[in-house]
């Protein structure tokens, strides 16, 4: 037994999802059933056998609601109807029940810090400055003494994630309207407790539905730093012509209660069977303490985005330099211990917003397979709940894109528009840029087969597919034993069988080594030696082989490798899990 305090970790009392591990299925990009080009329900129907044969336990759908589309479905204008892009309620319902045949729960994305500049709410919010709605968004007027409209004049000098500044002038009313993401995704006032009844209603109604549970975007803005009079203050200036608006956003004071309220008025009595996950930027490991911490009634586990931000140069995103495995590792670590006592982790390494990790941390060439299983072995092996993003299970890499038309994310298209208005780069380190980091690396279509469209669609599809889905793709994965595909189907079965891996503590080893990246997991009288190669080259592993007497083998990424004793030398990208005993 772990000597934790930590009731997560206690097998007595640890939730279901504690030994979860999670699908992430981005709709527009997982499978066709029209021919329209893009992804829909009917279409996951067809694919609910695969994610039952990998051995999830829990769907996480990115929005499926009715939207414009302006940032794929994350600006929705009615949070009770999917988009007929994707299908409709009874399609979802559907789904829900033939994943539910299966073991499987499922998690709906909550977009609450903003809505759509389409939804009745911010119609109506727009209407005129005397409408009931007017509260239930952040209406400001413009600078006093500048003319309203004119560049400078907004309340805040805050810049929008997406480029430009993060307040739209409205002519028809003469005030702007806050929008940390696109324009047309104006900011709720969580103020306002109308509003918060408003999505806690909303909330109840998907659960009624049969929905486990919530994925809470960006949950960590919704409560602003505002003063006495409801003033928001400039953010500091650092590059571009902006101020930073989300310190003046994120962890704000009321957020706790904010998320405390929403548990008693959504949760209460149907909690235990139930997944609440926040994605929260910027949050710290105390910040995690707190949010997570299950006395405190707030989510079950946070997406944080140090470890995913390591190879992040000055240039955010799109300048990406070189992992530093030491950084990496001491991080990974830092949040492990951080959480021992109270709260859980999240652990992620891909997601609709990440570019491929075979491609970021790894090698999506000659070592592939073996870079994209020794990734999958170190996250998995951690102490936490293991979220999978869709093509990660068949080692997907980044697309490679060589022009700027095959793009079609909102955040790179405004990166480079802003960037060439500039000045400030070249279209070859731009196009450089978005092939290293823009989100559309991780949203071109699931690669099924090696059909000219990846068995996504029989249509065009609506970006295009990665030309190696000729020899990477799911039938190709699933026909041999040693691929990336079987690999988590192992790791998956690892995580349900074996309580070490559910409940065990982590220790990191060799801290300083570049290369290698080791820890333990022990519990009880068992231990568990984890190790990673993070490179092309063969690298020795010397630990103290006295303290380990009998070694056994419990999984790895060469199947032929029996290590028996250490020290011993890990092969390019090698990962084996040994039993200590």
């Amino acid at each position: 037994m772990t000597d934790a305090t930590n009731p997560l970790l206690d097998p007595a009392t640890a939730p279901w999802w504690t030994g979860a591990v999670v699908y992430q299925i981005y709709p527009r990009s997982f499978q066709d059933s029209d021919g329209d080009g893009v992804g829909d329900l009917r279409g996951v129907l067809q694919r609910v056998d695969h994610l039952a044969e990998l051995g999830v336990d829990v769907v996480w759908f990115s929005p499926l609601y009715r939207s414009p589309q302006d940032d794929n479905g994350y600006d929705i204008s009615d949070y009770q109807d999917v988009d007929p892009l994707f299908g409709t309620l009874e399609d979802l319902d559907e789904v829900v029940a033939a994943l539910h045949e299966r073991g499987i729960k499922v998690v709906m994305d909550l977009v609450v810090n903003h809505t759509s500049d389409e939804h009745p709410w911010f119609v109506e919010s727009r209407s005129s400055t005397d409408s009931p709605k007017r509260d239930w968004y952040w209406w400001r007027p413009g600078r006093e003494g500048l003319e309203p409209g004119t560049p400078g004049a907004e309340p805040t000098n805050w810049g929008s994630v997406f480029s430009g500044p993060a307040w739209e002038y409205d002519e028809a009313t003469g005030e702007y309207y806050l929008h940390l993401f696109s324009r047309k995704q104006p900011d709720l006032n969580w103020e306002n407790p109308e509003v918060r009844e408003a999505v806690y209603a909303m909330m109840r109604w998907w659960l009624d539905r049969g929905i486990d549970g919530f994925r809470m975007d960006v949950i960590n803005l919704i409560s602003k730093h505002i003063g006495e009079s409801g003033e928001l203050a400039d953010g500091v200036v650092t590059t571009g012509p902006h101020g930073d608006g989300w310190a003046g956003s994120v962890n704000g004071p009321r957020l706790h209660e904010f998320l405390q309220e929403m548990h008693h008025a959504v949760f209460d009595g149907r909690r235990g069977s139930l997944l609440l996950v926040g994605e929260t930027p910027g949050a710290t490991v105390d910040d995690a303490k707190v949010l997570t911490d299950p006395a405190r009634q707030e989510l079950d586990m946070i997406f944080t985005f140090e470890h995913v931000g390591l190879d992040h140069g000055t240039g955010g995103r799109f300048d990406v330099v070189p992992l530093d495995l030491l950084a990496l590792k001491a991080t990974m670590a830092r949040w492990q211990a951080g959480l021992h006592e109270a709260g859980w982790n999240a652990l992620y390494w891909e997601n609709h917003d990440q570019p491929r990790v075979v491609s970021r941390f790894g090698d999506d060439g000659r070592y592939r397979r073996e870079s994209a299983t020794m990734l999958a072995t170190i996250l998995h092996l951690h102490r936490g709940t293991p979220y999978v993003y869709q093509g990660e299970e068949l080692g997907m890499t980044n697309a490679h894109f060589d022009s700027f038309d095959d793009y079609r994310d909102i955040e790179s298209l405004r990166h480079v528009e802003q960037a060439r208005a500039l000045g400030s780069a070249s279209d070859e380190q731009l196009l450089k840029g978005l092939a290293d980091g823009s989100r559309d690396n991780a949203r071109t279509p699931m690669q099924w087969d090696a059909s000219p469209a990846a068995g996504f669609t029989t249509g065009t599809p609506w970006l295009a597919v990665n030309p190696n889905h000729v020899t990477v793709n799911a039938e190709a994965e699933r026909g041999d034993e040693a691929s990336v595909f079987h690999h988590y189907r192992r790791l998956i079965a690892l995580r349900h069988d074996d309580p070490v891996v559910r409940f065990g503590d982590f220790a990191l080893l060799l801290p300083e080594d570049p290369h290698v990246y080791a820890f333990t997991r022990t519990l009880s009288d068992t231990t568990l030696v984890v190790l990673g190669n993070f490179t092309g080259d063969d690298q020795a592993v010397v630990l103290d082989a006295d303290a380990f007497g009998e070694v056994e083998r419990v999984i790895g990424n060469y199947p032929e490798a029996e290590p028996g004793a250490v020290p011993i030398t890990l092969r390019p990208w090698e990962a084996v899990v040994l039993r200590l005993g």
